[in-house]
């Protein structure tokens, strides 16, 4: 059989008509085969296709689906009537599907133990008697594909043609699935470079809104009380001012001064001087912090702004001077904490700023202190 010149696959010359509408036949379902091919996107499609279409196209009894593996061959898939070396490994030069890759030809064996090219201990527990082996791609083959026979058996050259049709036409799916694999993985990898960076510039994003959002919180608190300060109480309480004009809610604005701040300092410390400073802002804010805004405005200044009638009012007041006296019995400081208030309410028809009710609060605020002191 001469296998030397390319392969092409004609109509044998001298044939009767059955062999000639066997052979078309085989060439139709060649053409479906390839057609398979084309549309197959992984190995294991491949090889399901071409381990069904070998038997198919050579009446055969086995078919193997052989890949290259660095020096090795690797039987990666088969079909056949018994088991034959489907998941093992060969050296390249000591199986017949070696020697195809190797010399980048069919191999055509009818009698296996006639042929020097065939390991008889691996074949001789198969049911193998006659094989063709033709390789994937003559030029750099990639792997092999068998078909085995359980009788000896004298393959047409046609037959040949046709498996060697079969393995170039693997070939070419194969590199197809190999440059489709290579797309997925490049598309894989740059939509993973933009998850990659879409995290993090939402890492970045989420940062910097944390970031002006404590810059924010750090510009409208009072560092050493964590009160609002004069800028935060402003913010707040302009807004529920407006709310309090549009809606008729009457308004009240306290203004409080920490009493005996300076003696304190002088005394026992400017430290101490803080403890009390804090120790006011504690006790406002468990008093009206549900219920108003506070903020301390500078040194021993505090303002709070509440909504609510007189009786609301009165309420309140009742309730920071318990807190004042909860204090003094339990904190068990070197100072007691006493507060002047002055109290400005507002009647929501008569629009007024809120500079102007700080003013107004604190000039009572004077006055109750002066009366107190006048008093002692």
């Amino acid at each position: 059989m001469n296998l030397d010149s390319p392969l092409q696959c004609i109509l044998p010359v001298e044939s009767d008509h059955a062999t000639t509408k066997s052979y078309l036949r085989a060439m139709e379902r060649l053409l479906l085969v390839v057609q398979e091919l084309s549309l197959a996107r992984c190995l294991e499609e491949i090889m399901q296709i071409v381990r069904v279409a070998t038997r198919e196209l050579t009446g055969s009894d086995g078919s193997t689906f052989v890949l290259r593996d660095n020096g090795y061959c690797y039987y990666a898939d088969e079909d056949a009537i018994a088991p034959l070396w489907k998941g093992q490994k060969f050296p390249i030069n000591s199986c017949v599907s070696g020697w195809a890759m190797l010399n980048h030809r069919p191999a055509v064996i009818e009698d296996i133990y006639k042929d020097d090219r065939v390991p008889i201990d691996v074949y001789r527990a198969t049911f193998v008697k006659s094989l063709v082996m033709v390789p994937i791609r003559t030029l750099e083959p990639l792997g092999a594909i068998g078909t085995y026979w359980a009788n000896y058996y004298q393959p047409r050259i046609e037959e040949v043609k046709l498996l060697q049709a079969l393995a170039d036409t693997t070939a070419v799916a194969l590199e197809n699935v190999l440059v489709h694999s290579e797309l997925e993985q490049r598309v894989r990898d740059r939509t993973a470079t933009l998850e990659a960076t879409n995290n993090r510039l939402q890492q970045e994003i989420n940062l910097r809104t944390a970031s002006e959002a404590e810059v924010r919180r750090i510009s409208l608190t009072d560092e050493l009380t964590g009160l609002n300060n004069r800028r935060g109480f402003f913010v707040l309480a302009e807004k529920q001012l407006k709310k309090a004009h549009k809606k008729n809610r009457p308004i009240h604005l306290l203004f409080i001064d920490l009493d005996g701040l300076k003696y304190i300092n002088d005394h026992f410390g400017h430290d101490m001087g803080d403890v009390a400073i804090i120790g006011a802002a504690t006790i406002l804010k468990q008093t009206f912090q549900e219920s108003g805004i506070v903020a301390r405005l500078g040194g021993d200044e505090f303002v709070v702004f509440i909504q609510g009638n007189q009786c609301d009012c009165d309420h309140f007041l009742e309730q920071l001077q318990n807190a004042i006296n909860h204090f003094n019995q339990t904190q068990n400081q070197p100072f007691q904490i006493s507060m002047s208030i002055g109290v400005q309410a507002h009647d929501p028809t008569q629009p007024i700023s809120l500079d102007d009710l700080i003013t107004l609060a604190d000039v009572k605020m004077y006055q109750n202190k002066r009366a107190k002191r006048a008093n002692r």
